[in-house]
């Protein structure tokens, strides 16, 4: 591949996991001159480690940026666990990240309002605004009102929330030997700047089941329905990897594998669904 065509790739793989040059640096350990001139194909021949460090941040293959050879056609769908786990679907508050307690924290000391407060409105409106039914405007409205003070939910959750410890890399793991997916309770337009800012594994999701779209939440059953059909596999093939006892049992009623996960001592976890996704070969 000529160095032209070698940068367009590596741009247009960086954008599709919605990472900015300078997220991709600090993730990599690439200087911005490195990466920049990569991307307009200013380096003659540019060292296979650093295409190797730059596919791996980005969760690919070295076939895809090299060749040009799209990662699930050449990794997808070659693994299958021990317990014939094909598809693994990630809740993302919980599991990918952990955040609301923060947050909630944060909005507290500046409000001096209690968090048990903060909790009770927040949690009046939550349901319907992952439903997709109920705007995140009436949110604010009722915290500001509350607070007495002016109050932009989302961006004290996007400052908030951080990524889970170790997740990244078992994401990246089973993103090379499985389909993956995210399955959340989320309010609207959260997913895109978390994987913009690399809060969320610079991976390529299989799919992605996002609650305000969908216009359900976990546990009910509509929302294991859609990301059943979404993965494409059978249910005894899915295994939902989530924090909420209640979620797990809906996902279990609906065939699938469940594992609980903890983001807040997320060692144990990680080791517990690594284990049970050993491949069967």
């Amino acid at each position: 591949m000529d160095e032209k065509r070698l940068g367009k790739v590596v741009q247009d793989a960086r954008r599709a996991r919605g990472m900015t040059q300078q997220v991709l640096c600090q993730k990599s350990g690439l200087s911005y001159s490195t990466l920049a001139k990569i991307e307009r194909g200013a380096i003659k021949s540019p060292s296979i480690f650093t295409i190797q460090t730059i596919a791996a941040t980005l969760g690919t293959g070295l076939d895809e940026l090299m060749l040009g050879v799209p990662a699930q056609k050449t990794m997808r769908n070659k693994k299958v666990s021990r317990s014939g786990v094909r598809f693994v679907y990630f809740d993302m508050n919980g599991c990918l990240v952990r955040a609301g307690s923060r947050a909630i924290g944060k909005l507290a000391e500046e409000s001096g309002a209690s968090a048990d407060v903060i909790e009770t409105i927040l949690w009046r409106y939550d349901a319907d605004i992952c439903r997709g039914v109920t705007p995140v405007s009436e949110l604010n409205a009722a915290l500001s009102a509350g607070l007495n003070m002016q109050v932009d939910w989302v961006s004290y959750y996007l400052d908030a929330v951080e990524a889970t410890p170790g997740v990244g890399e078992l994401i990246r793991w089973a993103a090379q030997n499985y389909q993956i997916g995210i399955l959340t309770n989320t309010m609207p337009d959260l997913i895109s700047p978390m994987r913009a800012n690399g809060t969320l594994p610079p991976v390529d999701f299989d799919t992605i089941i996002d609650s305000s779209q969908i216009h359900a939440i976990k546990p009910e059953e509509r929302m294991y329905n859609v990301a059943t059909e979404k993965a494409g596999v059978q249910p005894n093939e899915i295994l939902l990897v989530d924090d909420d006892r209640a979620n797990l049992i809906a996902a279990g009623k609906a065939g699938w594998h469940t594992m609980s996960f903890d983001a807040f001592h997320p060692e144990e976890s990680i080791i517990a669904v690594s284990t049970a996704l050993e491949p069967a070969n």
